[in-house]
């Protein structure tokens, strides 16, 4: 799959060298520590709720502009942080695959800022979608002109302000120029466009939400229903 945007689908074709990787095991030594504040990043760049030596490590491949995504989000979350990595006995990894110019822009955005500020990000975004997800569905021709025209930062900041992200990132306490900031990171673009690629040409992601389980890509799973009984068989 890939992005159908000039710039980004150039990106696309540079490929990637990231993978779905397998944590290492040991539990934490402090059980009784809550690891719903911990968030590391990967090499890759990708961000990681809970213990990062987890005994279990689940991967969700997410769209912002995917509606399948926004309702994982509100069934999932709570008992994700709740049975799984508040414990320690599980961690969540978030690997953004971007589908379109405004999917793109929101990971510009939920990316933004430090690691720490990266999950409740993310979760606003898909909280909020059915708020900002409108323009999308009936754009007028000169919105679609400057959301595929233009210098690439002009484009997410038309995006930005077309689909109210402004005010979701200065509720999250980001000032207007951090914002633009970081709509403007082609290097950020780039990974994230060539790990989607990766993600749907290597690892054979076909729809989102997508899931791997300890690096095994897990075929058919796209929902909390089909995914919470193979992540309990491993929690027993």
């Amino acid at each position: 799959m890939r992005i159908e945007w000039t710039m980004i689908g150039a990106v696309l074709a540079l490929g990637a060298a990231t993978a779905v990787a397998a944590p290492s095991k040991p539990l934490p030594s402090n059980a009784k520590r809550n690891w719903n504040a911990t968030v590391t990043v990967t090499p890759q760049g990708t961000h990681v709720l809970g213990n990062p030596d987890a005994e279990i490590r689940l991967t969700e491949f997410v769209s912002y502009t995917c509606p399948h995504c926004a309702h994982f989000e509100t069934e999932a979350d709570a008992p994700l942080r709740l049975t799984m990595v508040m414990n320690g006995k599980g961690s969540v990894e978030v690997r953004n695959f971007v589908r379109d110019p405004v999917d793109l822009t929101a990971a510009l955005l939920t990316n933004c800022g430090p690691a720490s500020k990266f999950f409740l990000n993310h979760s606003t975004f898909l909280r909020k979608q059915a708020q900002w997800i409108g323009p999308m569905l009936a754009p007028s021709p000169s919105q679609k002109a400057r959301w595929f025209t233009g210098p690439f930062a002009q484009r997410t900041r038309y995006i930005a302000q077309d689909f109210g992200f402004y005010p979701i990132m200065q509720s999250r306490g980001y000032t207007p120029q951090q914002i633009d900031a970081c709509l403007a990171d082609q290097a950020l673009a780039k990974r994230l466009a060539a790990s989607t690629d990766e993600a749907a040409e290597k690892l054979f992601v076909t729809g989102t939400p997508g899931f791997a389980i300890d690096g095994v890509v897990l075929a058919g799973t796209h929902s909390w229903d089909a995914l919470r009984p193979q992540l309990e068989a491993r929690l027993r």
